[in-house]
């Protein structure tokens, strides 16, 4: 077997393990970042070959897997059928050809089992429509108040809000409904609970 792993025509296969191997102990003691690009997944070549699904070294390491196994496989059966194996110069674009949609296959295999990247962040107009706390002033038209809501996630933002309608006030501790948002600044009417006696 050492015969066959060292013959000549296989040290392209057998080098390409060893990289696989090698970036795999790399990444396992934590030498190396992360590599990932950032492309539309089914958009180009790249897409249909995996990239954007997975991180990079991740996808890498595959391909180079498969390349070393594709490429040992196919030498080992044609020494078994006919005594002879293929020269590098044949064997490895074979075996590269073989190894690109495999990898392509193993890499949207793999990347519904992996975590994804993910953020409770919403954006700012996401607010509207949510009840919040004025603390810090008194909102008039053309004079902002800081006001305190909290996002679907449980999350505090601090907005400046206005009163939606004309001459009215929004006085500090108020609880407000935002309404609309212009620009940096919510529109909001009283949730009307401000003035009743507290018990």
């Amino acid at each position: 077997m050492a015969a066959f792993l060292f013959a000549t025509e296989n040290v392209v296969f057998v080098s390409a393990i060893v990289l696989m191997l090698l970036i795999g102990a790399v990444q396992a003691i934590g030498i190396a970042g992360d590599f990932d690009l950032d492309i539309d997944g089914d958009a180009d070549l790249l897409g249909w070959l995996g990239v954007g699904r997975l991180p990079l070294l991740m996808l890498l390491a595959i391909f180079l897997a498969l390349f070393g196994m594709i490429g040992l496989i196919g030498q080992h059966l044609l020494l078994d059928l006919t005594g002879a194996m293929l020269p590098p110069l044949i064997a490895a674009p074979a075996a590269l050809i073989a190894s690109l949609p495999a990898t392509g296959l193993a890499a949207r295999r793999l990347a519904p089992l992996l975590p994804r990247d993910q953020s409770s962040a919403v954006p700012l107009d996401a607010l509207t429509g949510s009840f919040a706390r004025i603390v810090t002033g008194v909102a008039r038209s053309g004079s902002p108040a800081r006001a305190r809501v909290e996002d679907a996630y449980g999350q505090a933002h601090y907005v400046m809000v206005e009163p939606d309608n004309a001459g009215q006030t929004l006085e500090e501790g108020e609880t407000i409904l935002l309404v609309r948002r212009e620009d940096h600044v919510f529109r909001a009417i009283s949730h009307g609970d401000h003035y009743l006696p507290r018990l």
